[in-house]
């Protein structure tokens, strides 16, 4: 096996560990605070920086099956809180001192009331960001944010603030921003060398990892694709994959996808990694400049207000303009709508988003998922008949 494949599988088996034995580990030797977060967004550097594990939460995939989940949600809605809930209710998510759940949509609102009924003892902070991005309102109101969960970490025995500690864990991120940043760009470059499956499960295992060690897998991973020479070119059809920000798919569906025929050259996993675009500055007040960042730096995304898509001004340009910038930015030759089955903030997004690929020329396909989906024959042979139809009738 070579290196990369090794660490692709030993970073599969980390993201699989749904009882968080690298989070258990972790906490033996430092004796510190873990809180977990929901998709897409937290403010992982402040946790960071009053040395406190963040540890990203994505459901139960389709490894979990589902008991006592089900009863508290309704069968019309998204899988994620019932997978969630399972593994609570099952003690996998013992090791968390709390859970953070960033406002992505109303059925994570939810989940964040029923988490505090289910689990009084634990810290529970729905966290509620803001859609206006003017410094004075939108800036002052999430700034007061972080200062309470600081607060509140520090309560249940983090460490207190300090600016020059949050100062140094702004650098260590901004570095391993730029080390996914780095794969995304080889992946957009030589597809071949980075199969999306491969770079999803090192995603996936990030979440719950220290940043540092994340950092030192990343290194070690573009090291080892490098250097394969087994790893060549095949004729296969350039697709940006879109839906799949909160919800994650299954393992399988993305090598069902890539096995069809499609090189997926950019995607929206596991976003938390790429949500903010770029460096936090350094200088100046470092709460400041995190607030700053999610101000001006944060990625487009159905569950966060685009002011250039404003329904009342003709003259902005409608949602769907930063898919298609997407799309020529890594030289795609089509676009796949994955989504998850009743994720609203995706699918009332994805009409918009359709109008605008169509006014590019892009084709393009769509399907829905759930995290648990195991029969992914129809969606190979809807992607391979796409993939088929872009390199016989496009010219690609």
């Amino acid at each position: 096996m070579s290196g990369a494949l090794a660490l692709a599988a030993r970073a599969e088996g980390i993201y699989r560990d749904y009882r968080l034995s690298e989070v258990r580990a972790w906490k033996e030797r430092t004796s510190g605070l873990a809180v977990g977060y929901m998709p897409i967004y937290a403010p992982r550097e402040l946790l960071h920086a009053q040395g406190v594990l963040p540890v990203g939460l994505m459901g139960g995939g389709d490894d979990l099956e589902i008991i006592r989940g089900d009863a508290y949600y309704q069968s019309y809605i998204c899988h994620i809180p019932r997978s969630t809930i399972e593994l609570g209710l099952n003690g996998c998510l013992d090791p968390l001192d709390g859970i953070l759940f960033p406002a992505i949509c109303d059925v994570i609102r939810n989940l964040s009331g029923m988490w505090k009924l289910q689990f009084p003892g634990k810290l529970v902070r729905y966290l509620d960001v803001p859609q206006n991005f003017t410094p004075e309102i939108g800036g002052r109101f999430y700034r007061h944010e972080l200062e309470e969960i600081s607060s509140e970490i520090h309560a249940r025995g983090a460490r207190p603030y300090d600016a020059e500690a949050l100062r140094e864990s702004l650098a260590i991120y901004n570095e391993n921003r730029r080390l996914v940043a780095d794969l995304y760009d080889l992946r957009r470059e030589q597809p071949w060398k980075v199969p999306t499956a491969e770079l999803y499960a090192i995603l996936r295992a990030g979440l719950v990892l220290p940043v540092d060690e994340l950092s030192s897998m990343l290194r070690d991973y573009a090291q080892a694709v490098l250097a394969d020479p087994a790893r060549r070119p095949m004729d296969q059809a350039r697709v940006v994959l879109t839906g799949s920000f909160c919800e994650q798919p299954p393992l399988g569906l993305i090598k069902t996808l890539e096995r069809s025929g499609c090189y997926i050259v950019d995607d929206d996993f596991v976003q938390v990694h790429r949500f903010i675009q770029g460096d936090v500055a350094l200088d100046g007040d470092p709460m400041e400049s995190l607030v700053r960042a999610f101000l001006t730096q944060a990625v487009e995304s159905p569950t966060r207000y685009c002011p250039g898509a404003g329904a009342f001004d003709p003259s902005r340009a409608a949602r769907g303009g930063e898919l298609v910038d997407r799309v020529g930015a890594s030289r795609a030759e089509g676009v796949i709508f994955c989504a998850p089955s009743f994720c609203d903030p995706a699918l009332l997004d994805q009409p918009m988003a359709v109008k605008a690929v169509e006014r590019a020329g892009i084709p393009w396909t769509a399907f829905k998922y759930s995290e648990n989906t195991g029969q992914f024959q129809v969606i190979r042979e809807q992607a391979g008949t796409f993939a088929d139809s872009i390199k016989l009738w496009t010219g690609a």
